[in-house]
Parts: structure tokens; C-alpha cells; sequence
């Protein structure tokens, strides 16, 4: 049996935001708790992903200048448990998935306890229990 890989696990349909989001409005986006990366896309391509500790108090303008992509992106084809333990490591809980030509395809989100990841599913029922 096939290990289950990073794009088996993904949450395939994460919101993204234009690449022209201007900080102000990455800002409302993270008065969200649930809301911790903001995917920053044009023509389905990752530009850039944002965290709330990328704008300081100071920050204005277009996100994507505030926006990083080092450190904060996995493979589709890595095996989900290597990248599991990668994120355990690290400290990170999300990881934007990306193809090799930069075309986003989901975002991996590690759950709070750890051991799996959430899905399409678990997104959808927690917005509709915030009724979002």
C-alpha cells in the first residue's frame, strides 16, 4: 500500500487573497482567530503567504512586500508523515502546497494534537458551526 502524501491530505480549496491585497485588508483578515496564512496568488500561482507576525506596526501598503515564501512552502509528492514531522519540528502548523511551477495547490494544516492533518471536511464544518 502507497504511503499517503502531502497532496492526499491537502486542504484543496483554501481561501486565497490577490496579490494586490493591500496591508489594511490583510489586517481584517487575520481579526479572524481561525485565519493564520494568507495565500497571496495571481493565475493560481503562489506569490507569496502571510502571517500576522509579518506586519508590524509600522507596515502599509501592499502585503506582498511584508509577504514570504522561504520556509513556508512543501511538495505535493512528499510523504505527509515526512512532512508531519518536519512541521513538528519546525513549530508550524501550515505549509502552503505548491507544483513545481509555483501553481498553488492547497494548504497543508497540521491539527492542534499533532498526530493528523485537517481536511476539506474538518474546514467545512467549522464554518459551519461559525456559520460562515
Amino acid at each position: 500500500m502507497r504511503e499517503p502524501t502531502v497532496g492526499d491530505v491537502v486542504v484543496r480549496l483554501p481561501k486565497t487573497l490577490p496579490v494586490d491585497t493591500s496591508v489594511a485588508q490583510a489586517r481584517a483578515c487575520f481579526a479572524d482567530d481561525h485565519v493564520h496564512m494568507l495565500l497571496l496568488t495571481e493565475a493560481g500561482r503562489l506569490l507569496g503567504t502571510l502571517l500576522r507576525e509579518d506586519l508590524d506596526e509600522a507596515a502599509d501598503g501592499p502585503a506582498l512586500a511584508y509577504s514570504h515564501m522561504a520556509g513556508r512552502t512543501i511538495p505535493a509528492d512528499l510523504p505527509a508523515e515526512a512532512a508531519r514531522r518536519l512541521l513538528v519540528s519546525r513549530g508550524q502548523r501550515r505549509l502552503a502546497v505548491v507544483d513545481g511551477d509555483g501553481v498553488l495547490v492547497g494548504l497543508l494544516c497540521l491539527k492542534r494534537r499533532l498526530t493528523g492533518f485537517c481536511g476539506d471536511a474538518d474546514v467545512a464544518a467549522r464554518a459551519a458551526e461559525r456559520g460562515t
